[in-house]
């Protein structure tokens, strides 16, 4: 349970660092660079303890995964950026990707 605590915490974390990085207006913005800086060490940092226990393979998987989700939904709510069907359909698929490695795969310990 708390590798997927750890994992979940640094999909978090990746996703505060490149909405930061979006917010830094190419990192003329010291305070959002800042902000990504320690956001993007924190997200490697829980990475690192979830891959004590899970596969490297699967870890990116669900953790770019999700990121991909999140970053697209705060891109849209925040940032005013638009999804066509295309990429709505595409982050569907992605999301059930996730879930059918965390559902079906034998390469995760449940």
């Amino acid at each position: 349970m708390m590798t997927y605590l750890y994992l979940f915490t640094a999909i978090v974390l990746e996703v505060i660092g490149t909405s930061a990085l979006q917010a830094s207006q190419q990192f003329t913005r010291i305070g959002p660079v800042s902000l990504m800086i320690m956001a993007y060490i924190a997200s490697f940092f829980f990475l690192a303890l979830t891959l004590k226990t899970m596969p490297v393979g699967i870890a990116y998987a669900i953790w770019s995964g999700l990121g991909i989700v999140l970053i697209s939904l705060i891109g849209f709510v925040l940032f005013g950026q638009k999804l066509d069907f295309a990429a709505i359909f595409g982050i569907g698929l992605i999301v059930l990707g996730v879930m059918v490695v965390n559902l079906f795969s034998n390469s995760i310990s449940h």
